[in-house]
């Protein structure tokens, strides 16, 4: 296993004004030692190139308003188109329950709602992105 540097793209869409709990979260991952892109996006495809230009382990997407379903589908379908399914893809924010199996079936990895801790999203990547994409190294 290698001690490589997680890199993590956290973004939110541009029309999203709640960033609170975002930057709170890229504050903790950076403390823990994680490489972290912050973005406002207005597209998914912003997502993608972002991802791409900056070779990110990780995708988190906060979400606390509707649109996450679309959102995801299209990530995660750009994703695929560039084959980079490796990339990790996870949510967080108010997203209702009812559609966090239709996300996960699309790909999404996790989503981490309200009341989540840093420390368990923190635990989450460690575990996922060293089973997922530096044993391949």
């Amino acid at each position: 296993m290698t001690d490589r540097i997680i890199r993590v793209l956290l973004g939110k869409t541009t029309m999203e004004c709640h960033d609170r709990g975002v930057r709170y979260l890229a504050t903790k991952l950076r403390d823990a030692g994680m490489e972290v892109v912050f973005i406002n996006f207005l597209e998914p495809r912003e997502i993608i190139d972002v991802a791409v230009d900056e070779d990110v382990d990780v995708i988190g997407i906060s979400s606390s308003v509707e649109g996450h379903i679309p959102v995801a589908r299209e990530v995660m379908r750009r994703l695929r188109e560039r084959a980079m399914e490796d990339v990790l893809v996870v949510f967080g924010g108010v997203i209702p329950e009812r559609d966090i199996g239709p996300m996960k079936e699309m790909g999404v990895r996790e989503v981490f709602g309200p009341g989540s801790s840093a420390e368990a999203f923190i635990g989450f990547l460690r575990a996922n992105v060293r089973e997922r994409h530096f044993a391949a190294e």
